[in-house]
């Protein structure tokens, strides 16, 4: 049901250690138009929507330094991202652990532009971590405008935040964030049928 998940978190994994043992990371890059749509399952599928539309007062022009880590099975590896975002455009620049750039991500509304290294393979398909990171820091009834054949909803939990991501055949994503504001909370995405597991820890 999540291959399509599996195989993004198998192609990080990979590519990520490839790029650590190859010093060929000022290589070249390629610049492709991507998709603005990405299948989560069988059933569900969510579109990019425009940053204008989740920007308040309080979050204006967001720049979130994090640190992702990804755990499939036994695997786990580290990414660092940068997330920029004012009213025309979400920037999502992904990083090795040691500073080597992977790609960017420029999302203005419309289409989607991604730039990354060579080394990556055109398969590899870095719009499933910014759907990713709009499912977990845009609101809730925000995200379920832009998304068919599934539900996001807000749960109780002794947490600052729970969610969960419902298709046709039960849970397909559960979300915890150690704060109520998820721009400043460690957040937490499990995906139990395809055993893979997200940790996003803002650096300050």
């Amino acid at each position: 049901m999540l291959n399509l998940f599996e195989h993004f978190i198998d192609l990080l994994s990979r590519r990520i250690v490839a790029l650590l043992l190859l010093s060929l990371l000022t290589a070249c890059s390629q610049q492709i138009v991507r998709q603005t749509c990405v299948p989560l399952t069988g059933e569900a599928q969510y579109c990019l929507s425009p940053t204008s539309t989740v920007l308040t007062d309080a979050h204006q022009d967001i720049n979130l330094t994090q640190m992702v880590n990804f755990t499939r099975g036994q695997d786990s590896h580290e990414l660092l991202t940068q997330l920029e975002l004012n009213p025309q455009r979400m920037t999502l620049v992904g990083l090795a652990p040691l500073g080597q750039a992977l790609f960017t991500l420029v999302y203005d509304g419309q289409t989607l532009q991604s730039q990354q290294s060579l080394l990556l393979g055109e398969q590899f398909k870095a719009e499933y971590l910014m759907a990713i990171m709009q499912i977990i820091y845009w609101p809730t009834e925000q995200v379920n405008r832009h998304l068919s054949g599934g539900e996001l909803m807000i749960k109780p939990c002794n947490m600052g935040l729970c969610k969960q991501l419902l298709d046709a055949n039960g849970e397909l994503m559960r979300l915890t964030y150690s704060n109520i504001d998820p721009w400043l909370a460690q957040v937490n995405v499990d995906i139990d049928a395809a055993d893979i597991h997200i940790k996003i820890t803002p650096i300050e």
